[in-house]
């Protein structure tokens, strides 16, 4: 592990990295605002079948889309709905360490790669990542560092002959990268997830290295995939936090909130017939969704070949007023989702 020194722009309180052979003891804990998902696998999410209509008012493909299959595509095991948006909307912390809060949806695709990760598993990782925060591990006690106004240095490790970037997902990726490396001399400190990709690429780096020392569940992100990340991102991340914090009476609100501004893709796929389709969701209940995503990689992620286009959310709303068959939308149907009924899109009315 090398480091070099340079602020993080931004950074939140910190917590000594324990010695994994140690016994767990208590941490200075950190304010709780990364929210996770239920330990384990990610939830399956009951969306049965993908079909491609053309509702009104969306945006023109070009006619260099790629061809596909026609007909519907498999997309997800069915499940029944036993309630409303429940699958991935129950949420809760997780501390592998004491005082180190986990980003759990990042950690369980992390822990579901393949030795030679598909590029599906790459941007499963790569769009979990976006949950919040990640740590970085620092030689020394970060605490006494940012009191003394001293830079923190991040870890950084040698990969290709190239500079990388070192974070971890939580307490127990922490541990493993003690473990390998025997340093018991660090500490941790958790940095926003957008704070975290422009270090990247603002310095000399060539990527990002997560979970390195958890072998085989740790990846490499490239700086051109963090790079076409960044420049999709909606870097208030609201959409995204909607959907990934914890299910209340106001999440529908916050998340058409979050529509209203935020930028928005639907899929899109050039038939047989030379006709173009925008992908629709029948849910397990029989309903028609409109797929909606809150970033390219939520849509690569399902690998069925389907080209992104960008929308607003005058689009979106004329798209489901011209089609009297959609219940509404879906959105980011690969989970953590939310389905949001005509009713629940009435907000959006005004942007017509």
């Amino acid at each position: 592990m090398a480091l070099f020194s340079r602020r993080p722009k931004k950074h939140e309180p910190v917590a000594s990295v324990p010695d994994a052979d140690a016994p767990a003891t208590d941490a200075a804990p950190h304010p709780a605002e990364a929210d996770a998902a239920p330990e384990g696998a990610i939830p399956d999410v009951p969306i049965s079948v993908t079909t491609y209509g053309t509702p009104a008012g969306m945006p023109r493909v070009p006619a260099s889309a790629p061809p596909t299959e026609p007909g519907r595509a498999p997309l997800a095991p069915a499940a029944p709905l036993a309630g409303r948006n429940r699958p991935a909307a129950s949420t809760r912390p997780r501390r592998s360490v004491p005082g180190i809060e986990d980003n759990v949806l990042l950690a369980a695709a992390l822990a579901a790669l393949d030795p030679q990760p598909s590029p599906q598993q790459t941007f499963e990782v790569a769009r979990q990542l976006l949950q919040g925060r990640v740590y970085l591990r620092v030689r020394g006690e970060a605490r006494e560092l940012l009191a003394a106004g001293k830079d923190i240095p991040m870890a950084t490790a040698t990969i290709g002959g190239a500079q990388h970037v070192l974070a971890f997902s939580g307490g127990a990726a922490l541990q493993a990268a003690v473990r390998a490396d025997g340093d018991t001399g660090t500490s941790a400190v958790a940095i926003g997830v957008v704070a975290l990709l422009r270090q990247v690429i603002d310095g000399p780096f060539a990527g990002l290295g997560i979970d390195l020392g958890s072998s085989p569940a740790a990846i490499v992100l490239t700086r051109a995939l963090i790079e076409k990340t960044l420049e999709d991102l909606d870097e208030s991340l609201a959409v995204k936090s909607a959907l990934t914090g914890e299910r209340t009476a106001e999440s529908i609100t916050a998340l058409v909130a979050a529509l209203r501004t935020a930028p928005m893709w639907i899929a899109a796929r050039r038939q047989d017939d030379g006709a173009v389709g925008i992908a629709q969701t029948r849910m397990s209940d029989g309903t028609r969704m409109l797929e909606v995503f809150s970033h390219p990689l939520e849509l690569h992620v399902l690998g069925r070949g389907d080209r992104s286009v960008r929308i607003t959310a005058a689009q979106l709303i004329a798209a489901v007023n011209g089609e009297p068959a959609l219940a509404g939308v879906v959105v980011n149907p690969q989970g953590p989702w939310m389905r949001l009924s005509r009713e629940d899109l009435a907000p959006l009315q005004d942007e017509t």
